[in-house]
């Protein structure tokens, strides 16, 4: 018996040492980490990306890079971090647009699955966005109101431009024509830079644009805002209402997330401490502040892979909805 005590000791022993994760894992990171975003240089996420990655480079003591792989609404960077090495150093910077939206308008193409092969790291705020008209096309529209009464004196012949079919902006403007029962025209852009030009030099009406992207334009006086698209107004923009209040449409909403994910099968004391490291940061009242004053983004106030979980994953289904109902198609 006593042998046998021996031999299983001894066999419990050697299954600990082989156990690779924790001896391995727990000499990470040794080098610079990759964020990837898939949109470009100077878009909200990729200012999200730098300003992370200050504070994550000195906790965690290497290099944070900010790597920008555009194309196909995201789908391009989420593609590459899907077939990444589940090493912790690569990651990816997700929205709702690449995370729930693109599901159901890239169905039949996507390389990727949104859930199965990601790893959940940290949920990193909640991305309003912004109703904007020209005023130096439409003086008279002071309020989101003033801008339906114009549309339903004139169905079909006004419009709005958007960052793509199927966008957050677009997808924000079906639901916004659908609920208020107006007839007006969508013109997809490709990116924000061209969809703003459009409507400072008065090719479109509106345009349904991020909060990040706004905030200077409105400041500024060149575009005027008539709405924010969560439910309740933004610090970013005082005095602007939101759509729900300011355009007579109770129950209006749709706004976007921004999340960090990891490729799947991602150790877990990687995955935690990636977390924690991210969570440190963006909890301090520094970023907050920042998140808030000038990008308009309401930080999350659980920001766990746990709960980030559950907004992935209803949102999955909850966009489905809005862009089956928004016609909108890639495919």
């Amino acid at each position: 018996m006593l042998r046998r005590f021996n031999i299983a000791a001894l066999t419990a022993m050697t299954l600990a040492a082989a156990m690779p994760a924790v001896a391995q894992d727990s000499k990470w990171p040794t080098h610079a980490i990759t964020i990837v975003g898939g949109f470009p240089t100077g878009a909200g996420t990729d200012l999200y990306t730098r300003k992370l990655g200050q504070g994550l480079t000195e906790t965690l003591g290497v290099p944070i890079v900010a790597e920008n792989r555009t194309g196909a609404g995201g789908n391009v960077a989420s593609d590459l971090v899907a077939r990444a090495a589940p090493d912790g150093y690569t990651f990816l910077f997700g929205t709702a647009g690449t995370h729930a939206i693109n599901a159901e308008l890239y169905k039949k193409s996507l390389s990727f699955d949104v859930w199965n092969d990601f790893t959940h790291i940290a949920l990193l705020g909640d991305v309003p966005n912004v109703l904007l008209i020209n005023p130096k096309k439409h003086p008279d529209i002071k309020t989101c109101k003033d801008l339906l009464e114009l549309a339903r004196k004139n169905p079909g012949k006004m419009n709005y431009s958007s960052t793509g079919n199927g966008a957050s902006g677009h997808l924000a403007g079906a639901l916004f024509t659908q609920m208020a029962k107006v007839n007006i025209v969508h013109v997809p852009y490709r990116g924000q830079g061209p969809a703003m030009t459009a409507l400072l030099s008065g090719e479109v009406d509106f345009f349904f644009n991020q909060s990040a992207a706004s905030i200077a334009a409105v400041n500024s006086g060149q575009v005027r805002a008539l709405g924010v698209t969560v439910s309740k107004p933004i610090e970013a923009l005082p005095g602007v209402p939101t759509v729900a209040e300011g355009c007579g449409l109770p129950g209006y909403e749709s706004s976007t997330w921004y999340g960090l994910f990891g490729p799947a099968k991602l150790p877990a004391d990687i995955q935690k401490r990636m977390s924690d490291a991210v969570i440190k940061e963006i909890s301090k009242p520094e970023f907050k502040r920042w998140l808030i004053d000038t990008q308009g983004i309401t930080p999350p106030a659980d920001p766990s892979p746990a709960a980030f979980e559950r907004v992935h994953k209803a949102d999955i289904a909850r966009w489905a909805e809005v862009v089956k109902m928004s016609g909108a198609k890639v495919d």
